[in-house]
């Protein structure tokens, strides 16, 4: 029986080359242009899932983009664990950005990852890191040494909202039934310090139109006595935030529950440079709710932000014109208890009521999700912490998580289960960016620390 440590030095390069030739399918789930590629990218973890030793592996169509699921079932009497993740990816645009193609991974050194960091679209979000789960079954497998069961769902549209997951899991109560759902798709702060993500934001995202004129107009001719959308929308915007940057929507904080001393001094407890912070970023100084640290902005205070804006004029040269339309994606991150239902609601009443008269406004809800909590003291919790303490070390962080992945709350709602957020990216990686890598060293302990939790997490059931 080999240690996973030796095993993992031993096959280094293969394990690489897989992930690479992962990677290098452009899986985009939001781009229909790419669609042959998803379908490619499912079909290459169901070969994967089959080489390794799962049973019953199948590409289950949805409405969308296929769900691949696998199992391995040693004992219906055992406790079973679900790993979720996603093989889809976000677009490489803008891809001149990129110092390398973004489909055609490298390694490179970097100032963080000494010992390297793949560099592609996925490395980190999410196809680095659910990758880590197959390999480390496939090493419990190879020196029968698993001693639970476990169950695989990897989906293709996390990165555009997992439209059809709510469906295929509505459907699959059954074949989904678990004890504890593991994720790999959040973080750690430092490479040598690990931890645990506790709790997530959740999300609205929401597109609004401002039309104007019935059609583009000359702006000589008609300007300053038509509304410019353009103009009023970003006069729309400004008026969305007061000047200590908290949100105006007239009960957006009704929910929110404010944190006391000890929770506070708790997430203050988390290693962070402000400097160091400033430099990575490239900026003079931050910026965001008065009253807060940047900890607690990223992390338990609900947000507003702008994606994305556009409309007029955007090519070589002048164009003179009054636009007659011009649109935002505005999204907003939501603490606990704050409903992805009633927030856009809300956002919609309040920003139709910025407007003139001059113009007509349209707010189109895209996508959300509800913020999550998870418990420290769940066996699947204490499994994680004792698992990264083994490879690193030291206890895990609990950490609350800026980001939101909607659907760990349609888990417990759907499967009453609780999901551990075991992650082994850095904030660094900038994932959703160009350039996004993950270490090499992050992968490979990521497939360790995985491979231990097994046996804990049967030890903390059998306690």
């Amino acid at each position: 029986m080999k240690d996973i440590k030796f095993y993992l030095q031993e096959n280094r390069q293969i394990l690489l080359d897989e992930l690479f030739e992962l990677l290098k399918i452009p899986s985009v789930s939001a781009d229909p242009a790419f669609a042959t590629d998803v379908e490619q990218a499912a079909v290459f973890i169901q070969n994967e899932m089959k080489r390794i030793g799962l049973d019953n592996v199948s590409i289950e169509q949805t409405p969308g983009y296929p769900i691949v699921y696998g199992e391995k079932i040693i004992d219906d009497t055992l406790p079973t664990v679900l790993i979720y993740g996603h093989y889809d990816v976000q677009p490489a645009d803008p891809v001149e950005l990129w110092e390398s193609d973004p489909f055609d991974p490298v390694i490179k050194k970097t100032e963080i990852h000494p010992n390297g960091a793949i560099f592609a679209r996925g490395a980190s979000d999410d196809k680095g890191q659910m990758y880590m789960h197959l390999k480390a079954v496939q090493y419990l497998l190879e020196n029968n040494r698993l001693p639970v069961n476990v169950k695989f769902m990897i989906e293709g549209e996390e990165e555009v909202g997992s439209p059809s997951l709510a469906w295929y899991v509505a459907r699959n109560h059954d074949k989904l039934k678990n004890d504890v759902i593991i994720i790999s798709d959040t973080g750690m702060v430092a490479n040598d310090v690990p931890a645990i993500t506790t709790g997530l934001r959740g999300l609205s995202f929401v597109e609004v139109e401002i039309t104007g004129p019935n059609r583009d107009l000359h702006s000589g001719l008609y300007g300053g006595a038509v509304a410019n959308p353009i103009n009023v929308l970003t006069e729309m915007i400004a008026s969305l935030t007061d000047k200590n940057n908290r949100i105006t929507i007239p009960g957006f904080y009704d929910k929110v529950k404010e944190l006391g001393v000890q929770e506070r001094t708790e997430i203050a407890k988390t290693p962070f440079d402000l400097e160091q912070y400033k430099k990575e970023l490239g900026i003079d100084d931050v910026y965001g709710e008065a009253g807060y640290t940047v900890l607690e902005r990223q992390s338990i205070r609900p947000t507003l932000d702008v994606n994305g804006i556009w409309g007029g004029y955007t090519g070589e040269g002048a164009k003179t014109i009054i636009p007659s339309k011009a649109y935002a994606k505005i999204s907003m991150r939501l603490v606990p208890d704050q409903d992805p239902e009633e927030i856009p609601r809300l956002f919609e009443k309040y920003f139709k009521s910025l407007a003139p008269k001059a113009v007509k406004v349209s707010v189109k809800k895209l996508h959300g999700g509800y913020p999550y909590v998870t418990p420290t003291d769940s066996p699947g919790y204490k499994a994680a912490a004792q698992a990264m303490h083994k490879a690193f070390g030291k206890e895990p962080l609990p950490i609350y998580s800026g980001g939101s992945i909607p659907i760990v709350p349609l888990f417990e709602k759907e499967l009453g289960s609780k999901s551990i957020l075991m992650g082994f990216g850095l904030n660094s990686d900038a994932i959703h960016s160009p350039n996004e890598h993950y270490g090499v060293d992050n992968f490979f302990k990521g497939i360790e620390t995985i491979s231990y939790f097994y046996d804990f997490y049967k030890q903390q059931l059998t306690n």
